[in-house]
């Protein structure tokens, strides 16, 4: 455990805390992954409400062990949290959690069988002649069941008891041996057994009269198929769509663009997710691959004395503060290679991406225009003359200059009038333009309200138009290209929370 795998969960309002925890990994060289199930180590960014409890732990049961998770909630916590965390991981590989309960029942159990003595008492046999005709379960049955009792036990952990890896409804060790939906299951089966025993039955008076003529054969199949598809079909009808697997509720029939009816899937996505607007929930109604709905959510955004921290210094001299353009022109460029730093990453460009989070992070330290300068230009010629990038996500999210302006859109999003690519190449071509301003002494105009993601006085926030925009881009895209979308607008949560900007003109 000397380089853990690292999943980082982002709160809304931690985004300087994620920026220092993804500094810090890569300083150690640790990989990043972007699912539970490959990673070792959780870190969450930001301070979690009561309400992310049940999402942020179930997170973890999905993770194998050993697993820890850690919350980082304040700046300069993070190299001690990775730290202490590494040597937690450490311990719990060497003494697996649980390892000493298990040992003890054990120990338990084989006492209780030697005072029990032989289970079968039949003279002339041996104790296990007879075990799977007089006892089925047997005593490897009953420690099958002890060893998936104490599987789903809680073990000790620093974030309070913890489940066995079952799913979000307690189903515990017992989720591997079974799906959770074979009880409901079985009970759909007698229901159908009984339809079919109750048609034979009204048949019985058949037997001692004589051969079956091919009407009776044809009146009793009439009266199976009313029973079993009748009954049977319209009771599975109505509690089907009730039930869920896994979470994720069962599929309906809707017609879809072809009027063809097909299975319709409701399906989350977020909070959770690696390389993803922190806090953003979109509930999508798939049918096939196809997006056909889309509803945005988004986890409770608290409204504080701490300002997002990409719009900082122009809400700043908003408030009469003297900030220099230099640096606003260098928060910018920042929050530009960020957010193209995380469309390279969803669209699988990872050396590109790993390029421009090296750079955000160096221009956020305060290196000068000759320092990154050569770098950045060469990050941005070859991501511009990348063919298989251009292929692989250009067409999709077409977001016209007219669409843009009438969802409110105000900033490199409206600018790009154009696609993913688009708005990509957008980002990068400020970013490269801004290196002539870095060093820029002269005092921000406080009537420069235009951050980002676009303009702060506005009658809402920039990122709320962004997220107005989103449904119309994701209906009708393909499932697998809805999180290159996403990451092509990256909205920033942080901003729902602003305050009216002093000046602003509202509707």
């Amino acid at each position: 455990m000397n380089r853990p795998a690292v999943l980082a969960v982002t709160l809304p309002g931690a985004t300087e805390l994620r920026l220092e925890a993804e500094a810090e990994v890569r300083r150690r060289r640790w990989p990043v992954v972007g699912a539970p199930a490959a990673a070792d180590l959780l870190v969450v960014c930001g301070v979690p409400a009561p309400e992310d409890a049940e999402w942020l732990d179930r997170i973890e049961r999905s993770m194998p062990e050993p697993a820890v998770r850690i919350v980082v909630g304040e700046s300069g916590q993070v190299a001690h949290a990775l730290g202490t965390a590494r040597r937690d991981l450490t311990d719990r590989a060497v003494t697996p959690r649980g390892a000493d309960a298990t040992a003890e029942s054990v120990n338990h159990r084989d006492m209780a069988d030697r005072m029990e003595g032989p289970r079968h008492g039949h003279a002339g046999h041996e104790p296990g002649d007879h075990q799977d005709e007089a006892h089925p379960s047997g005593p490897q049955g009953h420690m099958g069941d002890r060893h998936e009792a104490q599987a789903g036990e809680p073990g000790d952990h620093e974030h309070g008891e913890r489940e066995g890896r079952g799913d979000e409804h307690g189903h515990g060790a017992h989720h591997d041996s079974a799906p959770p939906a074979a009880a409901d299951g079985q009970g759909h089966d007698d229901h159908g057994m009984s339809h079919s025993q109750g048609g034979h039955a009204a048949h019985s008076g058949h037997e001692g009269h004589g051969p079956h003529q091919p009407a009776d054969h044809a009146a009793h199949m009439d009266h199976t198929d009313h029973q079993e598809h009748g009954g049977h079909m319209d009771h599975m009808g109505h509690d089907m769509h009730a039930m869920e697997v896994a979470g994720l509720p069962m599929a309906e029939r809707a017609d879809d663009r072809d009027e063809l009816r097909l299975d319709q899937l409701h399906v989350p996505f977020g909070p959770g997710l690696s390389d993803w607007p922190a806090g953003l929930v979109l509930r999508l109604t798939l049918q096939g691959d196809l997006v056909q709905d889309v509803e945005v959510d988004h986890l409770s955004v608290a409204s504080g004395h701490r300002l997002p921290f990409w719009d900082e210094p122009w809400l700043r001299a908003a408030h009469g503060e003297e900030v220099t353009r230099g640096s606003a022109v260098r928060r910018r460029c920042a929050a530009h290679l960020d957010s193209a730093g995380r469309l390279l990453a969803v669209a699988g460009w990872d050396d590109a991406a790993v390029r421009c989070r090296r750079l955000r992070d160096e221009l956020l330290s305060g290196a000068s225009r000759e320092g990154i300068g050569d770098d950045l230009r060469r990050t941005v010629r070859r991501v511009r003359r990348s063919r298989p990038l251009r292929w692989s996500i250009a067409g999709l999210g077409e977001f016209p200059a007219d669409r843009a302006r009438a969802a409110g859109v105000t900033g490199p999003a409206l600018a790009a009038d154009g696609d993913v690519y688009d708005r990509l190449l957008l980002w990068l071509s400020e970013t490269e333009r801004g290196l002539e301003e870095l060093d820029d002494t002269r005092p921000l105009a406080p009537s420069d309200r235009t951050g980002p993601r676009g303009r702060l006085d506005g009658p809402q926030p920039p990122s709320q138009a962004l997220l107005d925009g989103l449904p119309g881009l994701l209906a009708g895209a393909e499932f697998a290209c809805a999180r290159i979308i996403v990451a092509s607008l990256d909205p920033d949560l942080d901003e729902l929370a602003l305050a009216p900007v002093p000046g602003a003109a509202h509707a």
